[in-house]
């Protein structure tokens, strides 16, 4: 498997593995996002000319052999300041890449979850506090791998129950002892790497039953580890709503919001020519998160990593996230659940430990959906409270509430994403330019 860098990742050299984070992003059809309801307008404004060396950035990377081709937009006060696209879609069909190629966005996936399931909550139909096992029983005997020694000075896997229940934060925030099997080297990560829980055509309903049966690699609370909460959240989200996760985002967010090509995968086969292709040296060649492809039919709706879809339709998202949690006057979230998410969950008051491979970085907390940043890195001018998430293949988009704009990148190129997205976001605020 390729490997691919988080900003975090980067920090922490001899680790090996796991999903990028990069920062970009655009508005609809006509990349338009209605208001803007966040801080003053007025306060910072991007310059057109520095953002050619966006452009000329990207370029460079495509005429150096590291991706196809990409599409970027970065929109600030409802509108696009920037909306370019570069290169071809594949190297082998020559396509040029436009606004309307398909990515695999993967662990982009993650927000789009995380919303519908705070939907829920703002309905009354779910709270933070709730234990997964009230929606899924299984969970509710669910034990925890704890790694020791017997007395000979072998390591062996000792099977614990839990100290308190796996809650829906839990899940939102990536402290539930859920993991990934395809990263690191822990008994647990191993164990999750050699099951069967990806066997055959299964559904969401089949994949947590599958799952409760392993050990979590944590007690819930104690640790960030990156994995399958979010997976978990959209089977709450079906039991919930009578509804396959599709169907419930279908209606209550992707439809009304207008993204009507983001899904579970490409259902049109004479939609395929538009999808995005990375190189052919930066395939990845095992599943990421259990999927193979997340353009290929199949039954399993993963809310974490399953989603396929365009800039545009992405763009719609990330405006009503920046709004407040509304687009062209529906309401989606109210203001202070957007504020909520976008807040760092996983601070030094929790005292929950950051698991080596925290992809966050170490500048970022954790909210309810997003990494959050908590401090701007040295030697940059990044938003403070910016949020954002990414996907394995290279695609990425942030969120800056202070200076009212988003960004969204979109590549296939696993092997580059967290490289790109630190000198795309540092070339995006050295084009912004502040009013005291």
């Amino acid at each position: 498997m390729k490997r691919w860098r988080t900003e975090g990742f980067t920090r922490r050299r001899g680790l090996a593995a796991a999903l990028s984070l990069v920062v970009l992003a655009i508005a609809a059809g006509r990349p338009t996002g209605g208001s803007a309801q966040s801080a003053s307008p007025a306060s910072a404004s991007l310059s057109r000319e520095r953002l050619e060396r966006v452009g000329d950035y990207i370029r460079n990377e495509i005429a150096a052999g590291t991706m196809p081709g990409a599409v970027i937009l970065i929109q600030q006060h409802g509108r696009p300041v920037y909306f370019e696209s570069f290169g071809v879609r594949d190297v082998e069909s020559r396509r040029p890449m436009t606004p309307d190629t398909i990515f695999r966005l993967y662990s982009m996936s993650k927000p789009v979850t995380s919303v519908a399931a705070m939907m829920l909550v703002d309905d009354g139909m779910l709270s933070l506090e709730d234990p997964v096992a009230k929606y899924i029983p299984a969970f509710a005997n669910v034990k925890v791998g704890v790694e020791k020694t017997d007395e000979s000075g072998k390591p062996q896997l000792s099977l614990e129950p839990l100290s308190r229940p796996i809650t829906i934060e839990d899940l939102l925030r990536h402290t539930s002892g859920l993991t990934y099997g395809f990263y690191g080297e822990t008994a647990v990560r191993k164990i999750y790497d050699s099951s069967d829980i990806y066997a055959g055509d299964f559904d969401n309903a089949t994949f947590v039953e599958r799952l409760a049966k392993l050990p979590l690699a944590d007690q819930p609370g104690t640790r960030w580890d990156y994995g399958h909460s979010t997976d978990v959240l959209g089977r709450v989200i079906e039991v919930i709503s009578g509804q396959t996760l599709f169907q419930f985002e279908k209606q209550r967010l992707l439809d009304p919001l207008g993204m009507s090509e983001t899904a579970f995968f490409v259902a049109d086969a004479a939609q395929r020519p538009r999808i995005a292709e990375p190189m052919p040296h930066d395939r990845l060649t095992r599943p990421v998160a259990g999927i193979k492809d997340p353009t290929l039919p199949r039954r399993w709706e993963s809310g974490g990593a399953g989603m396929v879809g365009t800039i545009r339709d992405y763009a719609r998202f990330a405006q009503m996230l920046l709004n407040g949690g509304t687009l062209d006057g529906k309401r989606y979230l109210k203001p202070q659940t957007i504020a909520l998410m976008a807040s760092d969950h996983i601070g030094p008051e929790t005292k929950i430990i950051h698991d080596p491979f925290y992809f966050p970085g170490e500048t970022s907390g954790f909210g309810l959906g997003f990494a959050v940043r908590t401090a701007v890195p040295a030697n940059t001018s990044w938003a403070l409270d910016e949020y954002r998430w990414d996907g394995a293949a290279g695609t990425s988009f942030f969120v800056d509430p202070r200076d009212d704009m988003f960004a969204i990148f979109m590549v296939q190129a696993p092997s580059q994403g967290g490289r790109l997205q630190t000198a795309l976001r540092t070339l995006i605020y050295e084009a912004l330019e502040r009013k005291d």
